[in-house]
């Protein structure tokens, strides 16, 4: 079994890199990492990629989020 084409929930991801779920969906909708949409439109994250994120191989987008959208204010 491949582990690379694991889909990992926000949940998971958020487990791994010791944040909260929605900061994973944050960082999705802002680009910074990448998602797959489920047909009920959940998000999903490819292991593979979030393993490399994890190890330093990779790399969050280096675009900054703005203040007032990282701190959830619009």
């Amino acid at each position: 079994m491949d582990t690379g084409d694991r889909l990992l929930t926000p949940g998971e991801v958020a487990a791994l890199f010791r944040v909260d779920p929605k900061t994973v969906t944050r960082w999705a909708a802002a680009g910074r990492i990448s998602s797959i949409r489920t047909p009920g439109g959940h998000r999903r994250f490819r292991e593979s990629e979030v393993r490399a994120l994890l190890e330093g191989e990779a790399e969050l987008s280096a675009q900054p989020m703005p203040a007032d959208e990282f701190n959830g204010y619009r």
